[in-house]
Protein backbone atom coordinates (compact mmCIF):
# COMPACT_ATOMS: atom_id res chain seq x y z
CA UNK A 1 0.00 0.00 0.00
CA UNK A 2 2.69 2.43 -0.68
CA UNK A 3 2.36 5.98 -2.54
CA UNK A 4 2.57 5.88 -6.29
CA UNK A 5 5.97 7.26 -7.48
CA UNK A 6 5.99 10.43 -8.96
CA UNK A 7 5.76 10.76 -12.52
CA UNK A 8 8.39 11.99 -14.75
CA UNK A 9 8.18 15.83 -15.52
CA UNK A 10 10.35 16.07 -18.51
CA UNK A 11 9.87 14.09 -21.85
CA UNK A 12 12.03 11.04 -22.55
CA UNK A 13 14.52 13.03 -24.49
CA UNK A 14 15.32 15.30 -21.96
CA UNK A 15 17.76 15.34 -18.36
CA UNK A 16 18.27 18.64 -16.35
CA UNK A 17 20.65 19.60 -13.42
CA UNK A 18 20.25 22.19 -11.07
CA UNK A 19 22.74 24.28 -9.15
CA UNK A 20 21.74 25.65 -6.24
CA UNK A 21 23.04 28.71 -3.88
CA UNK A 22 25.54 29.95 -6.44
CA UNK A 23 26.93 33.10 -5.26
CA UNK A 24 26.13 35.70 -7.90
CA UNK A 25 23.75 37.66 -8.73
CA UNK A 26 20.45 36.23 -10.83
CA UNK A 27 21.15 39.16 -13.74
CA UNK A 28 24.88 37.98 -13.68
CA UNK A 29 24.03 34.36 -14.39
CA UNK A 30 21.32 34.99 -16.81
CA UNK A 31 23.99 36.72 -18.94
CA UNK A 32 25.68 33.16 -19.07
CA UNK A 33 22.41 30.83 -19.48
CA UNK A 34 21.06 33.40 -22.54
CA UNK A 35 25.21 32.52 -23.80
CA UNK A 36 24.16 28.93 -23.83
CA UNK A 37 20.46 28.00 -24.35
CA UNK A 38 19.70 26.54 -27.67
CA UNK A 39 23.59 25.74 -28.69
CA UNK A 40 24.96 22.21 -28.99
CA UNK A 41 26.18 21.03 -26.03
CA UNK A 42 30.10 20.83 -27.24
CA UNK A 43 29.51 24.34 -28.49
CA UNK A 44 27.95 25.40 -25.42
CA UNK A 45 30.94 23.87 -23.34
CA UNK A 46 33.17 25.51 -25.49
CA UNK A 47 31.63 28.75 -24.65
CA UNK A 48 31.74 28.78 -21.14
CA UNK A 49 35.43 27.05 -21.40
CA UNK A 50 36.93 30.57 -22.72
CA UNK A 51 34.28 33.16 -20.97
CA UNK A 52 36.15 35.38 -18.52
CA UNK A 53 33.02 35.32 -16.57
CA UNK A 54 33.97 34.20 -12.85
CA UNK A 55 30.92 32.49 -12.64
CA UNK A 56 31.17 30.81 -15.98
CA UNK A 57 33.11 27.56 -14.28
CA UNK A 58 29.66 26.82 -12.09
CA UNK A 59 27.63 26.75 -14.98
CA UNK A 60 29.96 24.52 -16.97
CA UNK A 61 29.93 21.93 -13.94
CA UNK A 62 26.38 22.08 -13.65
CA UNK A 63 26.13 21.71 -17.93
CA UNK A 64 28.62 18.62 -17.61
CA UNK A 65 26.50 17.12 -14.84
CA UNK A 66 23.06 17.58 -17.33
CA UNK A 67 25.08 15.78 -19.86
CA UNK A 68 26.06 12.84 -17.86
CA UNK A 69 22.98 12.35 -16.30
CA UNK A 70 21.36 12.56 -19.83
CA UNK A 71 23.89 9.79 -20.58
CA UNK A 72 24.19 7.68 -17.44
CA UNK A 73 20.50 7.98 -16.28
CA UNK A 74 18.30 8.10 -19.10
CA UNK A 75 20.60 6.82 -21.94
CA UNK A 76 20.74 9.79 -24.79
CA UNK A 77 23.16 9.79 -27.06
CA UNK A 78 26.06 12.99 -26.41
CA UNK A 79 26.49 14.02 -29.48
CA UNK A 80 22.96 14.55 -30.23
CA UNK A 81 22.37 17.28 -26.93
CA UNK A 82 20.82 20.53 -27.02
CA UNK A 83 20.65 22.69 -24.65
CA UNK A 84 17.16 23.23 -24.47
CA UNK A 85 16.09 25.57 -21.04
CA UNK A 86 18.65 27.32 -19.31
CA UNK A 87 16.84 29.50 -16.73
CA UNK A 88 17.78 31.32 -13.68
CA UNK A 89 15.96 31.65 -10.20
CA UNK A 90 16.79 34.02 -7.06
CA UNK A 91 17.91 32.16 -3.77
CA UNK A 92 18.36 33.85 -0.44
CA UNK A 93 19.86 37.41 0.05
CA UNK A 94 22.47 38.07 2.67
CA UNK A 95 21.97 41.55 4.19
CA UNK A 96 25.12 43.28 5.51
CA UNK A 97 25.87 46.80 6.32
CA UNK A 98 28.59 49.13 5.95
CA UNK A 99 29.67 51.80 7.47
CA UNK A 100 29.29 55.39 6.11
CA UNK A 101 31.01 58.69 7.68
CA UNK A 102 28.92 60.23 10.48
CA UNK A 103 28.16 56.82 12.46
CA UNK A 104 25.34 55.81 9.66
CA UNK A 105 24.87 52.68 8.02
CA UNK A 106 24.55 51.30 4.65
CA UNK A 107 23.18 48.26 3.49
CA UNK A 108 24.93 45.59 1.48
CA UNK A 109 22.94 42.96 -0.25
CA UNK A 110 24.36 40.07 -1.31
CA UNK A 111 22.28 37.70 -3.40
CA UNK A 112 22.35 34.12 -4.49
CA UNK A 113 20.92 32.40 -7.42
CA UNK A 114 19.94 29.05 -9.16
CA UNK A 115 20.58 27.54 -12.32
CA UNK A 116 18.40 25.22 -13.77
CA UNK A 117 19.56 23.67 -16.95
CA UNK A 118 17.85 20.87 -19.56
CA UNK A 119 19.58 19.16 -22.64
CA UNK A 120 17.29 17.86 -24.94
CA UNK A 121 18.14 14.91 -27.68
CA UNK A 122 17.75 15.79 -30.64
CA UNK A 123 17.53 13.68 -34.13
CA UNK A 124 20.83 13.91 -35.88
CA UNK A 125 20.38 16.31 -39.14
CA UNK A 126 21.06 14.40 -42.83
CA UNK A 127 24.01 16.36 -44.54
CA UNK A 128 23.61 16.60 -48.43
Amino acid sequence: MSKEANPRRLADNEAKAIARMLRVSPQKLNLLAQLIRGKKVDRALADLEFSRKRIAHEVKKTLESAIANAENNHGLDVDDLIVSQAFVGKAMVMKRFHARARGRASRVEKPFANLTIIVREVEAQANA
